[in-house]
């Protein structure tokens, strides 16, 4: 007698479960405009330097990458001192250009990570892939990777 309304309210719950959890597994917006995007970012930035990363939703190690942005050892360091935004690069064929006027090219390996100024001025850009095996770098490794590059920056300073 209660089996169709249960069986409702489950399939429901799962669906919305599905529809959140893919939605949390994409941190690239598709349909974003980035360069309004960078834009926006270095204007709210308050002398912060900005990280661009230009990434996939497809790519295991662009996920891996955001994962440890958003929850590993890298993420106090980052959300403290640094304002984010992340680029979708489609399949190697959106964006290009855009990380390309930053020196890094996305063809090389993805992901990619760009720290500007707030004034827009290259601080770091990542030019031999060297975050494109992120999955086998591990959090420690990708922590260590924004380590060194944060410590450039202060040399710079």
């Amino acid at each position: 007698m209660f089996r169709y309304p249960v069986m409702k309210t489950l399939c429901l719950l799962f669906s919305l479960t599905l529809l959140t959890a893919s939605a949390a597994d994409k941190p690239y917006d598709e349909s974003a405009n980035a360069k309004r995007d960078i834009q926006q970012a270095l204007a709210t930035a308050a002398n912060k330097p900005v990280v661009v990363v230009f990434g996939a939703n497809w790519c295991p190690d662009c996920l891996v990458l955001d994962r440890s942005m958003n929850e590993g050892a890298s993420a106090k360091l980052l959300k403290q001192d640094f304002k984010i935004v992340k680029v979708d690069v489609g399949r190697q064929d959106k964006n290009v250009e855009l990380a390309a006027s930053y020196g890094v090219h996305v063809t090389n390996g993805i992901p990619a990570v760009v720290i500007l100024s707030p004034k827009s001025e290259i601080i770091y850009a990542t030019k031999d892939a060297e975050l494109s095996k992120a999955r086998s770098m591990g959090d420690d490794g990708i922590y260590q990777f924004f380590k060194r590059a944060t410590a450039s920056i202060k040399k710079q300073e």
